[in-house]
């Protein structure tokens, strides 16, 4: 007897929203399976925070369907991230004046008791020892590189299936953007699924299983890294070269 496949992680179908009067997605469909990590490139100013502003429910869905493990969500973003969806965004958005400790304990706010609390807070120290050392740390003095690790470990608090990373390399300096992406790919080899967006496909070559290159809102090629890096004509009318 055949059996029936798991449905993926998370699906998009035909996914349409935007701001106002403005339509900023256009149609997007793509699906993330269990342990898989893709990654959505494309220029600035094209849609890829949008992207999952609209998936964690930030943006309002105008079109479409997104559904997480088979089960269609809601508009509600607490109802989203009850669903596992953990969502860093870009910039981070922590609490500046909370400690490092404080601001991880916010992202637990959905854990069903303390001992998984705790449970979480190991594997964030774990990963990211640095967090451990600067626990009581007020996150306003810490350096872009730490308040970059804080996000993540507080998306990781959440205790998600999915985990939804936004340019985690904004801002830094390439050093810091080395060991950030560090981070990420112990988290892909630990099994971790990750939609994780990125303006340079090069960044991402070594550790995504698909690309999909987003422009004005529409996906215009999927395939794996090395297909996109090999294609200069694709580079050069997108990103740039």
């Amino acid at each position: 007897m055949s059996v029936a496949a798991k449905p993926p992680v998370l699906s998009l179908t035909n996914v349409v929203s935007g701001y106002k009067e403005l339509q900023v997605l256009k149609g997007i469909s793509f699906d993330v399976g269990a342990g898989e990590f893709v990654t959505v490139v494309g220029p600035n100013g094209h849609g890829k925070t949008t992207l999952l502003r609209t998936i964690s429910g930030l943006v309002p869905l105008r079109g479409g369907a997104i559904r997480v493990n088979g089960q269609l969500v809601s508009a509600k973003p607490h109802a989203i991230a009850a669903l596992g969806v953990a969502h860093v965004p870009q910039g981070d958005l922590l609490f500046p004046e909370m400690s490092v400790l404080e601001n991880l304990l916010m992202g637990a706010y959905l854990a069903p008791n303390r001992a998984e609390i705790d449970r979480r807070l190991d594997e964030v120290f774990t990963l990211l020892p640095k967090l451990s050392e600067r626990r009581h740390q007020i996150a306003s003095s810490l350096s872009g590189g730490e308040r970059r690790m804080v996000g993540i470990g507080r998306g990781l608090m959440m205790g998600g299936q999915i985990l939804l990373i936004d340019e985690p390399s904004l801002g830094l300096a390439p050093l810091i953007i080395e060991q950030i992406y560090g981070v990420i790919a112990e988290l892909s080899r630990s099994g971790r699924t990750i939609l994780l967006v990125e303006e340079n496909p090069a960044r991402v070559a070594d550790l995504a299983d698909k690309l999909h290159l987003l422009d004005d809102g529409a996906i215009v090629w999927s395939g794996p890294p090395a297909d996109l890096l090999a294609r200069d004509e694709l580079l050069a009318t997108y990103l740039g070269g």
